[in-house]
């Protein structure tokens, strides 16, 4: 069982935090660089989802038009906003929008369950608005909503126009945006089970809605996500696959061989960053009466396992925090760069029953809270969609 060592106290006098630094796990060595690999795409990613970890990425952070990947933030912006027994009426603006259609008639009603598995299998732009309308109040209010979900994930170079992705002057991403967005989505259940349906029969209707992302006929373990295309975006695809418990998630854009490119990046993921286990919830800190508050996996490259070092931080136990069950974390370092947080807590104490979430998320959570727009998003968005929908409130 591996342990961790601290240092001494940098002082005996009690402060805000306590913080110890750790020492390396394994003595340090230089990794060995993954085989390189090529596709055919103008941008390209790859991301470990549990972790977070990006593995590859070429002209990642470019901004492009994204055609229907954009229906990835529409769906986890629904799920999170609405509910998914509601009726959603279809209106004249919906019924009639071009584009990829699930042939929504005027007045017609699905649940908003059902409006997301046509809009996740068939790319239905007309699911794309009903829904918006329903969750935004409007479809300008959903945008909204999409742009501030990006924020909050800390997409830096995306920007939202519309809930379709049909090509509109500043609508865009970037394919390491769009890797990030999907590894935030697929650790939410009822998005997961979308995007890996192959068909879907929804209510007044004698046909199923066969997905068309051919990976998942395609590709062992394949298990979404989604295609994409317009005359000027041209094929876009991301798609997931999860294999001996690791799932990675593969972005194109305008790339004309795709379903193979995905293969290639897949399959390289998997035999070049396995993911591996580096404490698990419950294991005891050494020299300190608690144990790690959620496992933490990380995907290593050859050699990059050496790298690795932690450092704990203890919180005062004269602070509220402590008294709320609060005991610490530990930094996990790669290297110079931190690349994940995971709590401590007392082994018998009640926070230690707590959900876990990904490791990833506390650390960027924590640095996202730093932001200005953080302190004062919650009542802004309230505030915008009184004045524009007459009271209607979505958080």
């Amino acid at each position: 069982m591996r342990q961790f060592i601290p240092r001494p106290w940098i002082t005996a006098m009690l402060a805000l935090v306590i913080a110890c630094a750790g020492m390396p796990l394994l003595p340090a060595a230089k990794a060995a660089a993954a085989p390189p690999i090529y596709t055919n795409a103008q941008a390209t990613s790859l991301i470990d989802v549990e972790s977070g970890r990006i593995l590859y990425s070429e002209d990642g952070d470019k901004p492009m038009l994204i055609a229907s990947l954009t229906k990835i933030m529409t769906a986890i912006v629904a799920i999170e906003h609405g509910k998914l027994t509601d009726k959603v009426k279809t209106s004249k603006r919906a019924a009639g929008k071009e584009g990829s259609s699930i042939y929504l008639k005027l007045g017609e009603e699905l649940t908003l369950e059902e409006m997301l598995y046509g809009l996740m299998l068939r790319s239905g732009n007309d699911a794309a608005t009903a829904i918006a309308e329903h969750v935004g109040g409007s479809e300008e209010g959903f945008v909204y909503l999409m742009n501030e979900k990006a924020k909050m994930i800390g997409l830096k170079n995306s920007q939202f126009m519309n809930p379709s992705g049909l090509d509109q002057k500043g609508h865009y991403s970037t394919a390491n945006d769009l890797a990030k967005l999907t590894a935030y989505a697929m650790h939410n259940p009822v998005f997961k089970e979308i995007v890996k349906t192959k068909g879907k029969l929804a209510s007044g209707r004698d046909y199923k809605w066969m997905n068309k992302n051919k990976m998942l006929n395609m590709y062992e373990g394949a298990d979404g996500v989604k295609t994409g295309y317009t005359k000027a975006a041209l094929r876009c695809l991301v798609s997931s696959a999860t294999r001996d418990s690791q799932q990675l998630a593969a972005v194109t854009l305008s790339d004309r061989s795709d379903w193979v490119d995905h293969k290639r990046l897949l399959d390289w993921g998997f035999a070049n960053f396995p993911l591996d286990e580096v404490v698990h919830k419950g294991q005891p800190i050494a020299g300190h009466p608690l144990v790690a508050g959620r496992t933490f996996r990380y995907p290593f490259g050859k050699g990059e396992r050496a790298q690795l070092t932690n450092k704990l931080v203890l919180v005062n136990p004269m602070t509220m925090d402590y008294t709320l069950g609060e005991r610490g974390h530990i930094e996990w370092y790669l290297g110079a760069k931190k690349i994940a947080e995971t709590p401590v807590y007392d082994p018998d104490g009640p926070r230690i029953d707590l959900p876990e979430k990904p490791a990833w998320s506390t650390a960027e959570r924590t640095a996202r809270l730093n932001e200005p727009w953080a302190y004062v998003f919650a009542s802004s968005i309230k505030q915008v969609l009184k004045v524009l929908f007459g009271g209607k409130e979505a958080i």
